[in-house]
């Protein structure tokens, strides 16, 4: 039985979309891809983990409804979203004769969606394109809002582009054949959105901790459900990081994507890196007197009763620094933070000194 389907809107104009989201929807994908995206070609892009039997029922879905379907599986992992598997992709549109009908569908989590939203972006001048995320951090996180891209070796996303999908179908169901740590990893996207924007949804994740846990389906609804809808807004206000709201959403990624780089992306999940990465953040505030304590410690014990790590691994901090200098927010030597208030509101802070961002690793 299919449950009923809820639908979060996008509003961008001539690239507004809507988020589908539900419980076994999967072969809704072909009426999606119809609605939304006509064509008679689609690539399918995914992982080896992803491909059975999730990325396997998309491509059925849409070769029933008449679309020629390939379907190409990635390796899994961070370094799938570099340029050598960009230009792969490249090369493998041009054999299966893509043209400028044909769509691209990212099936699996964050890194599929990134990369083969940033092939639709850069193939024959702009492919359209589906997400169907597969990972709960990519459902509340990476597949809205239209960031794709690719990793360089020294700074995570530094190659990209803002290409919005014409929609997004979250089936979350998908979260049953998650392995436990990638499922507790998108939790901190989803713990993320409580502290920046809404502190009756973060007291809400206090309160369904066990059901969360659990992946009781009515609360995953919920949660994704509000994760889109607190992003939709913002990218709906700030597509392309212009007024300076959409930054809000990058609470905790400067020190995330930092540790990201500095252990070479494999110590770390993204999530995982996200949470020590938001409490890195919340005690910078403190030290700066813009954050109490009380307020640090209550995101210290939601992430780690949803099974998140809060301790920085021991890294180098000349590295740490270097990567700070390279994130997208800073400008020269000009460090800047997105910084907790208060539960429910940050704002991005300029001219951190180098030894206070530092200080805020507690190692």
């Amino acid at each position: 039985m299919i449950d009923s389907t809820h639908s979060v809107q996008v509003d961008l104009g001539p690239r507004s979309y809507q988020i589908s989201i539900g419980t076994r929807i999967l072969d809704r994908v072909g009426s999606v891809v119809g609605s939304c995206c006509p064509t008679q070609h689609a690539v399918v892009v995914t992982d080896e983990n992803v491909e059975q039997p999730h990325a396997m029922n998309v491509a059925k879905s849409l070769q029933e409804t008449g679309v020629q379907t390939d379907l190409v599986v990635l390796p899994s992992g961070e370094s799938t979203k570099s340029i050598e598997v960009a230009e792969q992709l490249w090369k493998k549109c041009l054999e299966v004769e893509v043209n400028r009908k044909s769509i691209i569908v990212a099936v699996g989590g964050g890194v599929i969606g990134d990369l083969a939203g940033f092939i639709a972006a850069t193939y024959a001048r702009g492919l359209r394109f589906l997400q169907i995320p597969t990972t709960l951090l990519a459902q509340v996180d990476s597949s809205v809002g239209g960031k794709v891209g690719i990793n360089l070796p020294d700074a995570k996303n530094m190659v990209g582009a803002f290409w919005q999908p014409a929609g997004v179908l979250i089936d979350t169901a998908t979260l049953d054949t998650l392995p436990a740590r990638e499922y507790r990893a998108g939790l901190a996207e989803v713990v993320k959105y409580g502290v920046i924007l809404d502190e009756e949804f973060f007291e809400y994740l206090e309160r369904t901790e066990r059901d969360i846990n659990q992946r009781k389906p009515s609360v995953l609804i919920d949660i994704v459900e509000r994760s889109c809808q607190l992003k939709a807004k913002i990218v709906s206000e700030d597509e392309r990081e212009e007024s300076g709201l959409r930054v809000v959403l990058n609470y905790g990624h400067t020190f995330a994507h930092a540790l990201e780089s500095v252990t070479g992306y494999r110590e770390l999940l993204h999530g995982e890196a996200v949470s020590i990465g938001m409490l890195c953040a919340s005690r910078l505030a403190e030290h700066l007197g813009r954050f109490d304590h009380a307020s640090t410690e209550r995101q210290a014990a939601l992430l780690q009763n949803l099974g998140l790590p809060v301790a920085v691994p021991q890294v180098d901090h000349a590295n740490i620094l270097k990567a700070f200098r390279s994130d997208k927010k800073s400008e020269g030597n000009n460090l800047r933070f997105v910084l907790p208030s208060r539960i429910g509101k940050v704002e991005l802070v300029e001219h951190i000194d180098p030894q206070d961002a530092l200080g805020a690793l507690g190692n």
